[in-house]
C-alpha cells in the first residue's frame, strides 16, 4: 500500500452514475446512431465501462504510476537492454497533433510529412547499419529476428536450397534460438572461446550446406566484441548461409563500427534501446531490419519509398511501394509503431552522427569504469568477472562467491537491491556464466550514480557477512514483497476472479466490493 490507498482496479472504485465528464445538451439535430454506422457495428448491450470522477481517475493512475520501478526514478543497470535516458523534448516532438492524430489508413498524399519522416529514418538507420535498404515493419527486436529468418528462408528459396539449420553461440540473447525454432529451423548451438568470443573451430566445423544462417550478437552478451568477426563471416558466407546480426547490442558501437562492414546481411535495431524510448514492461518497441542488396528483394511490403517529381522536376513524393513480387509480405497491420519512429529520428536529429560515436563511447567508458570499481577488493571476491577483458557496453559478473562464501545468491542481490532504489540488473544470464548478473550502466549515468551503485553492492555483501537472511528475504520497501516468479511463469492468472468469489480481498488486503471483469 503506497500512502494509505489500497490497490483496487479501476472497476472496483467503478460507482453507478458517477461521470468524470458530462456532456452539454445537444443545439443540433439529433442523428440515430442507426443512420450513422451499419448494423452489425451497433452494440446491443451498453459497455461495461468504469464510472467514476476526474479526481479518482487521476488518483488510481497516479498512484499505480507510483508502484513501478522506473527509469525516472533511479539507475536502471539492466544488461542488455540499455536503459538510457528518454529526452522529454522527443516526446513533446512525438506528440504534436500532426503526428499523434494521424489516422494509419490515411491515404499517402495526405500523410506525406510522416512518409517523409520514416524515408528519412530508414535513410538514417541505413547509414548506421552500413547497409543499403531498411524497413520499418517489425514491431520488436525478436520480430526483426523473425522477420530476419524469414527474409533468410526466402533467398535459399529463391535460389532453389531448402536449408535446415541455424547457427546460434551459446552466448546469444534468448530469444535468437527461440525465433529459429517458430521459424521452422532446427537450433544447431556453437560453443565459447576461452576470450568469450565464438569457438571459431566449432564454428567452422558446424557450418556446412545445410546451415541457412548464424545469428549472432558483436559485441556480445558477455559484453565483448568479437575479435574475429573477419573470419566468421567468411566461413559463414563460404557455407551459403547468411549473416543476422542481433542489434541489441547496438549502442555499444555506433558511429564507431558498422555491421555490414563487419560482412552481416541482415541487421535488426532495437529503436526502443538503442534510439531512446520510454520500454520494459511490454512496449512500445519497433525492431526494423536492415539488409544488403542480395536480400532486399525478399523485405516486407509495403516499403516506404521517394518517388520523384513528374518528368523529372516539381517536389518528390513519398509514397507506399507494393509492387514486390519476392516480398515474405506484411509483417503486421500498417506500417509499424509510428510514435516511435519519431522518437528515434528526433533523437538521431538532435545529436547528430559524431553524437551518436559520442555515445557508444561514453558507454562503453561508463561500462569499464564501473566495472573496474566492481574489481576492487570487498566485491570482486564475491562477484567475480567472468571474462577479464576490456569490455563494451556492458560487462558479466558472476556470483558464485557470494553464494559459496557468504551464502547468498544472485537472486537476493538483485532483491536486495531494491531497497537501495537500485534496478537490478540481468541475472542468470548468460546461461554459461554461474550465478550471472549482467551490468549495463548505458551512457546517461553520472559517476555519482556508478558510484552509488558500487557502494550499494559492497554494503550488501558487507551485510550477508553478518546475517546473510537479510538478503534473503529481500526487498522490504517495495509494494510487493519477493513473489514466486517460477510459479507465475508456469502457472500466470491472467484473469482476475469476482472479488467476492475470491474472498474479496485486494492484493493488499483491503476489502473489494465490486465484482470486476477480466484483465
Amino acid at each position: 500500500m503506497i500512502g494509505g490507498e489500497p490497490t483496487l482496479t479501476i472497476y472496483e472504485r467503478s460507482k453507478e452514475g458517477r461521470r468524470a465528464f458530462v456532456a452539454p445538451e445537444l443545439d443540433v439535430p439529433e442523428v440515430p446512431v442507426s443512420e450513422l454506422l451499419p448494423s452489425e457495428a451497433i452494440r446491443s448491450e451498453p459497455p461495461e465501462l468504469p464510472e467514476i470522477s476526474e479526481p479518482e481517475i487521476v488518483r488510481h493512475y497516479n498512484n499505480l504510476s507510483k508502484k513501478n520501478f522506473d527509469l525516472d526514478t533511479g539507475f536502471y543497470p539492466l544488461g542488455s537492454c540499455t536503459m538510457k535516458h528518454n529526452p522529454k523534448l522527443n516526446e513533446r516532438v512525438a506528440a504534436l497533433p500532426g503526428f499523434s492524430r494521424l489516422h494509419p489508413l490515411q491515404e499517402p498524399q495526405y500523410a506525406q510529412g510522416a512518409l517523409e519522416l520514416m524515408w528519412r529514418l530508414q535513410r538514417q538507420l541505413s547509414e548506421v547499419a552500413g547497409l543499403p535498404h531498411v524497413s520499418l515493419q517489425p514491431s520488436a527486436g525478436s520480430h526483426g529476428e523473425l522477420a530476419g529468418l524469414l527474409l533468410t528462408r526466402a533467398y535459399h528459396e529463391d535460389h532453389g536450397e531448402q536449408r535446415t539449420k541455424v547457427l546460434t553461440p551459446d552466448t546469444a540473447h534468448g530469444t535468437n534460438p527461440a525465433t529459429v525454432t517458430m521459424s521452422g529451423y532446427e537450433v544447431v548451438k556453437v560453443g565459447t572461446a576461452e576470450d568469450g568470443g565464438v569457438d571459431v573451430d566449432d564454428l567452422r566445423a558446424k557450418a556446412g550446406d545445410d546451415t541457412a544462417c548464424l545469428m549472432l550478437t558483436n559485441p556480445n552478451t558477455l559484453g565483448l566484441f568479437d575479435r574475429n568477426i573477419e573470419e566468421i563471416a567468411r566461413i559463414v558466407h563460404d557455407a551459403g548461409a547468411t549473416l543476422y546480426y542481433d542489434g541489441a547490442n547496438l549502442n555499444a558501437v555506433l558511429g564507431i563500427s558498422r555491421p555490414g562492414d563487419m560482412g552481416f546481411d541482415i541487421v535488426h535495431f532495437n529503436l526502443h534501446k538503442t534510439f531512446t524510448q520510454p520500454h520494459g514492461g511490454g512496449g512500445p518497441g519497433a525492431g526494423p531490419i536492415a539488409v544488403s542488396e542480395r536480400i532486399e528483394p525478399f523485405l516486407p511490403r509495403p516499403q516506404v519509398v521517394r518517388r520523384e517529381g513528374a518528368n523529372g522536376g516539381g517536389e518528390p513524393f513519398f509514397d507506399l511501394d507494393f509492387e514486390r513480387p519476392k516480398s515474405i509480405g506484411r509483417l503486421r497491420g500498417f506500417q509499424g509503431n509510428f510514435g516511435v519512429f519519431v522518437r528515434s529520428y528526433a533523437y538521431i536529429c538532435s545529436v547528430g552522427g559524431d553524437g551518436l560515436k559520442d555515445v557508444s563511447e561514453t558507454a562503453v567508458l561508463n561500462a569499464n569504469y564501473l566495472r573496474a570499481r566492481l574489481a576492487e577488493p570487498g566485491i570482486a571476491e564475491y562477484l567475480p568477472i567472468a571474462f577479464d577483458r576490456l569490455c563494451m557496453h556492458e560487462f558479466v559478473l558472476s556470483g558464485r562467491g557470494a553464494r559459496d562464501q557468504l551464502g547468498i545468491r544472485t537472486l537476493d542481490i538483485a532483491k536486495r537491491l531494491l531497497d537501495h532504489r537500485v534496478h537490478p540488473p540481468t541475472v542468470y544470464f548468460p546461461l554459461l556464466v554461474d550465478e550471472a548478473l549482467m551490468i549495463e550502466p548505458t551512457e546517461t549515468e553520472t559517476k555519482e550514480r556508478l558510484d552509488g551503485f558500487a557502494d550499494a553492492l559492497r554494503e550488501i555483501l558487507e551485510e550477508a557477512k553478518e546475517d546473510p537472511e537479510i538478503a534473503r528475504n529481500a526487498p522490504y520497501t517495495t509494494p510487493v514483497r519477493r513473489l514466486d516468479e517460477a510459479a507465475a511463469a508456469r502457472h500466470p492468472v491472467v484473469r482476475q476472479a469476482r472479488s467476492q468469489e475470491a474472498g474479496g480481498r485486494s492484493q493488499d488486503g483491503a476489502p473489494s466490493a465490486t465484482p470486476s471483469p477480466s484483465i
